[in-house]
């Protein structure tokens, strides 16, 4: 297997630990499946390899390709009256394997971990010089969860943020076509049969599953690409650097961070959140929810991998200019004004003003429906 052996190549380049994730459009493509393959691949490569977690969900062929890879013990925890098993992240780091296997990388430990999440426990892992193959299915991509929304009319609530993936020294996307995926499921090899009519109902709509497919591609090639660019940067690369402007509208808010992130991953670069708070803002003045979405999306934004600026100006445009030009900021993104704000841009709306002040200046503004 090339891809085994590339990972090999990596895991003796470096002390700290090297990260590869299987990715996947769904449930049932195959990730844990490929891990283990992967695993057996590196055993008789006279590896030191490890399971911290699988979840082999009981399908025959996953728990197959289990045998003969040792496992670490988890630990049990009582939590709300039952005995649950988690991934014991003291354990792995004491044994200290070459490589260990995590699966489900957006699951939340439970109450009273040392690490909220378990995409943290592998932070830590690797932090400890131990090699990490992990995998995750696509709609977990933090910055994505929106799009995820809209299409499989689904909330996720387990997500990861996307530094984890451009942690990622290798990123591997499991492909499957839409039919291959639902003749799995009817033969039950994703779900036990009781579940399988729901699901089909669900989730796994043919339409869902070619854009989440989709999504998994694309995802995965802009992964490439900004690895490649990150390997060929010249010196005279002047790098790019992201600004978001918010409001306090939560929604929108939290629209321009998510749609942000994205660029600034796609781009590898920098970003900031900037909130304008203007006098009529003030704390004291300001609804205590408004002050509550706020700070969320504040939240959002640092777990996202963005610095997050809140300046007191009643200028708007001011605030935001004075930003851009003291921070070297390459691109600006703002939320798409309300459609009476368009009809009074020949006016003197602040919005007109920037993007003038912008345009003189070279700087790209990009707004976001």
């Amino acid at each position: 297997m090339s891809s085994a052996k590339h990972f090999l190549e990596l895991i003796q380049k470096s002390r700290k630990g090297k990260f590869k994730i299987y990715i996947g459009m769904s449930a049932g493509v195959g990730k844990t499946f490929r891990m283990l393959q992967e695993a057996q691949s590196l055993l008789r490569n006279g590896i030191d390899v490890k399971i911290g977690y699988i979840e082999t969900h009981d399908r025959e062929e996953t728990v197959a390709l289990t045998d003969g890879i040792p496992e670490i013990s988890r630990r049990s925890v009582f939590y709300k009256g039952k005995s649950l098993e988690e991934m014991d992240l003291q354990a792995i780091i004491n044994e200290h394997p070459e490589v260990v296997l995590v699966d489900e990388l957006a699951h939340t430990n439970v109450e009273g971990s040392k690490n909220k999440k378990r995409w943290q426990d592998v932070l830590e892992i690797l932090d400890n010089g131990i090699n990490v193959i992990s995998a995750m299915n696509i709609q977990h991509i933090e910055s994505l969860n929106e799009e995820v929304k809209n299409i499989t009319g689904i909330e996720v609530a387990e997500r990861v943020p996307d530094k984890i993936l451009s942690l990622a020294d290798e990123v591997v996307n499991i492909d499957l076509t839409a039919d291959e995926l639902l003749t799995r499921l009817k033969e039950g090899k994703i779900y036990k049969k009781e579940k399988i009519q729901t699901a089909l109902t669900n989730f796994f709509q043919s339409g869902h599953i070619l854009q989440l497919r989709e999504l998994a591609l694309k995802e995965v090639a802009a992964h490439v690409e900004r690895k490649v660019e990150t390997e060929i940067k010249t010196e005279n690369f002047k790098p790019i650097k992201f600004l978001a402007c918010i409001s306090s509208n939560e929604k929108i808010a939290k629209n321009i961070i998510r749609k942000t992130a994205r660029l600034a991953s796609y781009y590898n670069s920098q970003w900031t959140v900037l909130y304008v708070q203007k006098p009529s803002e003030n704390p004291e003045k300001i609804a205590l929810d408004k002050q509550r979405y706020l700070i969320n999306n504040f939240n959002l934004a640092q777990e996202l991998g963005a610095k997050v600026v809140r300046i007191k100006e009643s200028s708007v445009h001011k605030g935001i200019l004075e930003y851009v030009i003291a921070h070297n900021i390459t691109t600006v993104c703002i939320g798409k004004p309300h459609a009476e704000l368009w009809q009074r841009l020949s006016g003197y709306s602040w919005i007109y003003t920037l993007m003038n002040r912008l345009n003189e200046k070279q700087i790209d503004i990009i707004i976001l429906s």
